[in-house]
């Protein structure tokens, strides 16, 4: 952290404190070079957490979404244009959900937009996301397009 007096770079934290809701901590420094205090607040950017399976907390990945997506229409045209606006939409659709989503839910939105755009990458993406054991499941996701 730069020192607001002198521009030094070199800087200590005296000590941290989290407000009262914990969503910023609160930090004292002290320059190494001109001796001055001051107060830092940090605050998390995290916009979104996702609820997995088995119940952990994770960070929402914008990548992870783009990536998954990509990889049902699997060397399929798609221009990479339409890909970022198909992934901007599901990602705007998760953000409306809260602050906090279950990864069955981005799933689900994800199954909803690739049925609208590409039923190849709906199956493909479903197979993975529904755990596909055999031939029957994908007969089963055919039979529900007619």
């Amino acid at each position: 952290m730069v020192c607001p007096f002198c521009s030094e770079e070199d800087t200590a934290v005296i000590d941290s404190r989290r407000n009262a809701e914990g969503s910023s901590i609160r930090r004292r420094r002290k320059c190494s070079k001109c001796d001055s205090r001051f107060t830092t607040y940090e605050k998390s950017e995290i916009d979104l957490i996702v609820k997995k399976r088995n119940g952990n907390l994770e960070e929402y990945q914008y990548e992870k979404l783009h990536k998954g997506v990509e990889n049902a229409f699997g060397g399929q045209e798609i221009s990479q244009k339409q890909l970022k606006t198909l992934v901007d939409n599901i990602h705007t659709e998760i953000k409306d959900k809260g602050k906090k989503v279950d990864s069955k839910l981005i799933g689900d939105i994800v199954l909803k937009h690739l049925k609208i755009n590409n039923e190849v990458a709906y199956l493909r993406f479903a197979s993975v996301y529904k755990e596909f054991s055999d031939v029957s499941d994908f007969e089963k996701e055919v039979a529900e397009f007619n």
